[in-house]
């Protein structure tokens, strides 16, 4: 995948992720706009119920305080004697004694008459006796009223400072005043865009690391693919071409050159098993745990067989190689076969990324229970963006088409992979044009 690919996915994103909220705004403020209008509409509806109900039930209360004048002679005022004492609780004043099954009858004549059709319960206080009679809660049944002594209908608590008698009507399933539109819980929808735009957000930040990932593999791969054929087309040339002038040519005055194209023919062809081995020597590691075969191994001896091999394949090209080994306990139980191999594999990058004479220094000390050694080079160095890849599988630090250091970018996965087996640690700091230092913690015990 392309730069130019992932840039369309990423500006695709950030179009899609725009529009989503786009949309959920819009469809939060229709919503919002929708709500509040049904509120108020629903707030309008509720004050005139309210309204019809309380002028209805005026009247239907004063019928009542008219017919009780009409039967005992009272001429108390009847405009003044009705009060609504809350939305659906009203007190009647009067001044005469009533009996119970009289204002039964009388209320439930004029409120059926007024079309309330509302459940309610009423009490009457006698003035002479100071004793309030409660009723049982009324019920209308679709097409009369009804007492029904099965229910005690709990009421406001109102304290009356009055002389007289007085009857009160209470509405107990009466309510008026709620906008009868349900929220959602006191939550936001904003909460709910917001909770959305996070997992949206989350799951294209994710997928955005997948795809820089598998672009990142995918560069690897051409690398190695590249390097590899790079790597393993020299050996088959140089193979190819000594077997072609052997066949061409007649050899019996000149046994030696011979020997020598024969001699060329098999170092090639070793270096050619060689590289191949590398490669299946690491999908083996990848594929299966590794079994270490632990020992006593003087690590100073062997940095010391470094040396003197270093010194061996440097004496055409120049170097230099410096020990300064203070650790006092350099005997270290690990396996030194694979130890070995990790050693050599980072003199042998000191000395393939020199452009000129390497000067390799390593030093060893011990610090608790550790054995610490570092190999210091005066390299090209490695940029800051590529030190966290260098330890990846295939991974090689771009050199563009150039190919002038071999290798297939499994060294230092090696490396890496050995020394976590052992249980220690690797480091690597560096500085562009200057040069490396790998340092390698291994557990004495």
């Amino acid at each position: 995948m392309n730069r130019r690919t992932i840039n369309a996915v990423v500006i695709l994103g950030i179009l899609s992720l725009a529009s989503i909220l786009l949309i959920q705004m819009i469809s939060i403020n229709k919503t919002a706009a929708i709500q509040e209008n049904s509120v108020i509409i629903q707030q309008r509806e509720d004050s005139l119920n309210l309204i019809h109900f309380k002028d209805r039930t005026y009247i239907a209360l004063r019928d009542v305080l008219t017919q009780i004048q009409i039967n005992t002679s009272d001429s108390s005022d009847v405009f003044q004697a009705v009060q609504q004492i809350d939305t659906n609780y009203f007190k009647v004043d009067f001044n005469t004694d009533l009996t119970s099954f009289q204002l039964e009858t009388w209320l439930m004549r004029e409120f059926y008459n007024q079309n309330l059709h509302h459940d309610f319960a009423y009490s009457i206080y006698d003035c002479f006796d100071s004793v309030t009679t409660f009723s049982h809660l009324i019920r209308y049944s679709g097409t009369e009223f009804q007492a029904d002594s099965s229910v005690q209908v709990e009421r406001p608590s109102y304290e009356f400072e009055n002389m007289d008698h007085y009857f009160t009507v209470y509405f107990p399933n009466t309510q008026f005043g709620n906008s009868g539109v349900e929220t959602d819980g006191g939550y936001s929808p904003y909460t709910y865009l917001i909770v959305i735009v996070l997992l949206v957000l989350l799951f294209f930040g994710y997928a955005m690391v997948v795809i820089f990932r598998q672009k990142r593999l995918s560069e690897v791969k051409t690398d190695f693919i590249n390097n590899m054929t790079h790597e393993l087309k020299t050996p088959i040339s140089t193979i190819g071409l000594s077997a072609e002038m052997i066949l061409r040519t007649d050899f019996k005055d000149d046994p030696d050159k011979l020997k020598q194209y024969a001699s060329l023919i098999f170092k090639e062809n070793k270096r050619l098993e060689n590289q191949v081995e590398r490669v299946l020597n690491v999908a083996k590691l990848d594929k299966e745990k590794i079994s270490l075969k632990k020992e006593s191994v003087n690590i100073h001896e062997l940095l010391e067989e470094a040396k003197d091999n270093f010194e061996f394949n440097s004496s055409e090209k120049g170097g230099k190689f410096e020990l300064d080994l203070h650790a006092d306990n350099y005997k270290i139980n690990v396996d030194p076969v694979h130890i070995t191999n990790v050693v050599y594999n980072l003199i042998d990058n000191a000395v393939k990324y020199c452009e000129k004479g390497p000067l390799i220094t390593v030093r060893s000390w011990s610090e608790k229970a550790h054995f610490i050694f570092e190999i210091e080079d005066n390299g090209i160095g490695i940029k800051r963006e590529n030190i966290k890849m260098i330890f990846d599988k295939f991974y090689r630090v771009p050199t563009g088409n150039l190919h002038n250091v071999k290798g297939f970018g499994l060294g230092l996965y090696y490396v890496k992979l050995i020394i976590e087996e052992h249980s220690g640690t690797i480091n690597v700091k560096s500085t562009l044009g200057k040069g490396t230092v790998f340092t390698v913690r291994i557990p004495i015990n």
